[in-house]
């Protein structure tokens, strides 16, 4: 994206964001851009790139993290891939060295799968299976970030 059709693109949208006042319903969060799963924690980086002035609705539309003593972690997780993975862009970084942050994060090649996410217990045991078909890249390794230590 240029810089002069950004700049028509947040001047747009800093419009849309004043004219919603301070009640934002799911729905309009998500005309804003702000997604479903959205963690307060990310609104504190928009500082970064210069958009302060989205914080208050950004606000609006974030889930507070659970506590770190809350959070559930789980002892590993194995991400099944296709290994043909230019269907599925939401794990290209498995070619990678992000898969290598993530303790315990198993990349296993099954042929003809959808990407799918199997979390592990202590013993190795499968606790939970996701689809993750739906996903884009950014979702799956925040999730991955906030449920499996990180290296």
């Amino acid at each position: 994206m240029s810089g002069e059709v950004y700049l028509l693109w947040l001047l747009s949208l800093l419009k849309t964001l004043s004219a919603y006042g301070s009640d934002l319903t799911s729905e309009a969060c998500r005309d804003l851009g702000f997604s479903s799963n959205l963690l307060c924690s990310s609104c504190d980086l928009l500082g970064e790139f210069s958009l302060t002035k989205l914080q208050p609705d950004c606000r609006h539309c974030c889930q507070q993290e659970a506590q770190l003593e809350s959070r559930k972690l789980y002892a590993g997780a194995i991400l099944e891939v296709c290994g043909k993975l230019g269907r599925f862009p939401q794990v290209q970084f498995v070619k990678g060295d992000k898969p290598k942050m993530f303790k315990g994060l198993q990349i296993k090649y099954v042929r003809g799968s959808d990407p799918v996410l199997k979390l592990l217990d202590d013993n190795g045991n499968i606790t939970e299976e996701l689809s993750i078909l739906k996903w884009n890249t950014d979702s799956v390794e925040e999730f991955l970030s906030e449920k499996l230590e990180r290296i």
